[in-house]
This record gives C-alpha cells, sequence and structure tokens, in this order.
C-alpha cells in the first residue's frame, strides 16, 4: 500500500480561509483506500473552533532545531471521515485570532512547521513514500528534506509533490531573516534556488526542489509558464515544465448535492431543475427582501471581492446594468473595502435589484447555488476556481471569463449545435462581460427550452474528486517508481 502525507496549512473541517482547504480537506477521501493510505498534516491553531480543539488526541512531544532556536513540538491526531489527520502544536507560532498573520510571523511560523513536518514522522509510525506539500507556506518541506535529511535512510527514499494553487501568493520574505530562522546553508540562497529578486521565496523553493509540480487546472498550468501569468517565475517554470502538471481541482459531490443539501427548501436533480429551482428562488428572494418574482433573471455571486475576482469590472458598467435590464443580483463575501463599500452603494442605490451580503454564511452560499437562474465569475485569473464547479452542480448558468480553470470547465453555449454549459467571454473588458451577460438574459427570456438544456447538460458534468484522485494517483506511482 502506497503511505502518502499532506502537507497543508489549513484543511476542512478544521481550519478553512480559501479553497486550499477544500482540496486538502476533500481529495484524500477519494483515493482507492485498498491502495493508497493518504492522511494529513497541519497546524493546530489556538483559533480553532473548540468543538474540533475537543476531538483531538495527543500523541507526543518532541523538540526541533530550527537554526539556533530549539522549539517545542507536540503531535495531535483525530480521525474524520475515515481519514488521519495529524496537528503539530506550538502556542507560541499558532496562537491568535486566525491563522495566517503579519509577515514575520509568518515566515518563522511556517518554517517551523516544515521542520516539524519532518521531524515528526519517527513518532508517527508512519513513513510516506509522497510528502504533498500545499502552496507556499510548505514551500521549505522539500528543501529542509533534502538538505538536512536525504543522506538517511528513512528519509532518502521519500518523493515530494509540490502543488501551487494560487501564484500570486508565493511566501517572500527578507534574505537575512530566512537564512537566520531557517538555518540552511548560503548557497540554497542563490537564484537558482530560493532567491528570487533580492528575497527569498518560499514558493520557489518548494518548485525548485520537489520531484514534481502540480497545479489546479490545465490551463492555469500552461498561463504560468507565460510573462503574463507567471507573477515573475515564469522562466522557473517554463525550466520545470517536464515535471510541471496542470491537474484539475474536483468538488466533493456528497457536500454539494442539490438532491440531498440540508440548506435548500427544495430539492431537485436534472430531470425536475426547472421546478424545484423556481420553488428556492422564491423563498431567497422573499428571505433577502427582493421583489418576489420567479420570472425574474437571478444572478448569483459567491467571492472574494479583489481585483482577480473581477470587481473592477462589475463597478465599471453596474449602473448601465442595473438601469437597462430587468434581473436581480445577489452577492455574498468579503473583500477589499473600496468593493465593499461600491457594493453597498449600489445596493442602497438599486434596492429592488441588488441584495448583498458582507461576510460568509455556508447556508446563503448554497441557497445562492440552488436558487439563481446564473452565477457571475468574471476574475482575472482563476488557477482553477471551485464556485463555478458547484454552480454548475446545481444547475445555475456559470458566466465566466476564459482564464485558468474557467476556461477548463465551463463550455461556451453555442446556439446553432446547442451544446455547452455556460457563457464566456475572452478579454478582461467591462463591455465585454456586459455583452455575454445581456446575450445570457436574451436566451434566458426568449428562448427558455434553450436555456433548461444549458442548465441540464451542466448538471450532468462530473467534476468529483475522483478523476483529480486517479490522476494524482498515476503521479505518485511515476515518482515513487522512478531511480
Amino acid at each position: 500500500m502506497m503511505k502518502i502525507l499532506f502537507a497543508a496549512s489549513e484543511a476542512v473541517p478544521f481550519m478553512k480561509t480559501g479553497g486550499l482547504a477544500d482540496v486538502t480537506g476533500s481529495l484524500p477521501g477519494y483515493f482507492d483506500k485498498k491502495h493508497f493510505d493518504v492522511r494529513i498534516i497541519m497546524p493546530k491553531y489556538l483559533c480553532m473552533d473548540e468543538k474540533w480543539k475537543a476531538q483531538l488526541r495527543f500523541v507526543c512531544h518532541f523538540y526541533v532545531n530550527l537554526s539556533w532556536r530549539r522549539q517545542y513540538v507536540g503531535i495531535f491526531e483525530t480521525v474524520q471521515n475515515g481519514i488521519t489527520y495529524y496537528f503539530v502544536d506550538n502556542e507560541f507560532y499558532f496562537a491568535g485570532d486566525k491563522p495566517y498573520h503579519n509577515i514575520y510571523e509568518d515566515v518563522e511560523k511556517f518554517a517551523f512547521f516544515s521542520k516539524a513536518v519532518l521531524e515528526a514522522l519517527p513518532y508517527l509510525d508512519f513513513w510516506p513514500d509522497v510528502i504533498h506539500c500545499h502552496d507556499w507556506q510548505t514551500g521549505l518541506v522539500p528543501v529542509f528534506l533534502r538538505t538536512f535529511y536525504g543522506d538517511q535512510r528513512c528519509y532518502s527514499n521519500i518523493r515530494t509533490v509540490f502543488s501551487v494553487h494560487n501564484l500570486k501568493f508565493q511566501g517572500r520574505f527578507s534574505l537575512p531573516a530566512v537564512i537566520d530562522i531557517t538555518g540552511l546553508p548560503e548557497q540554497i540562497f542563490s537564484s537558482d534556488k530560493l532567491e528570487s529578486y533580492g528575497e527569498a521565496n518560499y514558493l520557489k523553493g518548494g518548485v525548485v526542489y520537489a520531484d514534481a509540480v502540480t497545479t489546479v487546472s490545465p490551463t492555469y498550468a500552461r498561463e504560468i509558464m507565460t510573462p503574463e501569468g507567471g507573477e515573475g517565475l515564469d522562466g522557473l517554470m517554463r525550466a520545470r515544465e517536464g515535471s510541471l502538471y496542470g491537474i484539475l481541482n474536483g468538488i466533493d459531490i456528497r457536500e454539494y448535492d442539490p438532491q440531498t443539501d440540508a440548506y435548500l427548501a427544495n430539492h431537485y436533480n436534472e430531470t425536475n431543475h426547472t421546478e424545484g429551482k423556481e420553488l428556492n428562488k422564491l423563498k431567497l428572494q422573499k428571505l433577502l427582501g427582493l421583489p418576489v418574482d420567479k420570472d425574474v433573471f437571478l444572478l448569483g455571486m459567491v467571492s472574494r471581492m479583489t481585483d482577480q475576482k473581477g470587481f473592477d469590472l462589475i463597478a465599471y458598467v453596474m449602473d448601465e446594468l442595473m438601469s437597462t435590464e430587468r434581473l436581480q443580483l445577489v452577492v455574498a463575501g468579503t473583500g477589499e473595502a473600496r468593493y465593499e463599500e461600491m457594493l453597498r452603494y449600489f445596493a442602497e442605490k438599486y434596492p429592488q435589484k441588488i441584495h448583498v451580503t458582507i461576510g460568509y454564511s455556508e447556508e446563503l452560499a448554497h441557497r445562492i447555488y440552488g436558487s439563481c437562474d446564473a452565477f457571475l465569475m468574471p476574475s482575472l485569473f482563476e488557477p482553477c476556481g471551485l464556485s463555478q464547479l458547484m454552480s454548475l452542480r446545481y444547475g445555475t448558468v456559470p458566466i465566466v471569463r476564459e482564464t485558468g480553470g474557467l476556461k477548463d470547465t465551463v463550455m461556451p453555449y453555442n446556439e446553432y449545435e446547442q451544446t455547452g454549459t455556460g457563457f464566456s467571454f475572452a478579454n478582461y473588458n467591462a463591455h465585454e462581460m456586459l455583452g455575454v451577460l445581456r446575450y445570457a438574459m436574451r436566451v434566458y427570456y426568449t428562448q427558455r427550452k434553450c436555456w433548461n438544456g444549458i442548465a441540464e447538460r451542466a448538471m450532468r458534468e462530473d467534476f468529483s474528486w475522483k478523476k483529480s484522485a486517479e490522476t494524482y494517483a498515476r503521479l505518485y506511482e511515476d515518482i515513487v517508481g522512478r531511480p
């Protein structure tokens, strides 16, 4: 049986700040348990919900050397949905009211976590064949493994996979600080290893030292090898092209299932989705104080409110859209203050057309997926995206920009062949987005049978984690089999 250890800074259900947690917490459950034993190791944050901390069992404690520092490590464990989770405890590093803090704390915190992951292995009675590291917070795991442990027999056979979930976030810190914290030899900080534009770069370390590098969609894997999408590391990504794999994310189809979703007032499937969604739509409109109208085009968004997610495009055309078109817009999320204020302004200006919830509610998110007619994601870039997969699952037709995983997962509607699962536009342009929105509304209002066909095809798409797990399994087997 092949043993795989996921190393990550967050994983559902224990800690979530974004899509990374959905991946690391969901994917392990989809591997063939006859052939793979997949476990997860993450920090034991003080800000974790008490109900989860109460379930943890103390395993052991030991100390690790982090340069001149000697730091305590506690190991806890629990089993959730058949998957073993390990937790690294150190209240000096993992205290606080949120998992990520300022730059100084994080530079040392995640160097400590990466070292602790490797030092914990003898105490776990679990020697992995592969350590699968996720994002910059674990970028030093492959670096430490090859630099400090490569000549030790139990460690020398371990292979590493490093997954880039979003190249924009790289863990870039002061070179002297990282040299002092890690105790790594100075040659490790050359330009072909950890150094990047005068700083130490944790993500670059993971990419350079891992046996294989993955990212979360095939298109994003190609985009990060270009100057436009490479965030300054496109040359490195091209150098690793032979070991760079774009593996599409999935979703947990048990959690996101319109036939069983506990948050929905009415359940439905691809054969009765028109009736089921209509009833949910009326209830959502009433709940949010919008005019109750089963025929109006209801557009949803669940998103971080940032430039990356296309909110500058939305701001540019909001007045034109709301003053000329018959629709309602429901938005939920948090983000940059300027976009939160922009949405509040338009919600006050068009109270019969817009409802905005600043904050995140799992219940409201599910209701938006299960009630709206369409879902808008006009992202500047999107490594994979999960919201469009959820909207497809619920028959809520996605309207997206053709970038990253959005391009890979949403097939544009072809009115002549009656194919496609959504609508898309190519250029990052507000009026191009407005044009495709108007086209989608025209199909909705004048060709309802065609619209329902789009929704039905969307619901029949398979974006479960099963496909992704099978692809990762083949990758693990390949790198373990290498000499």
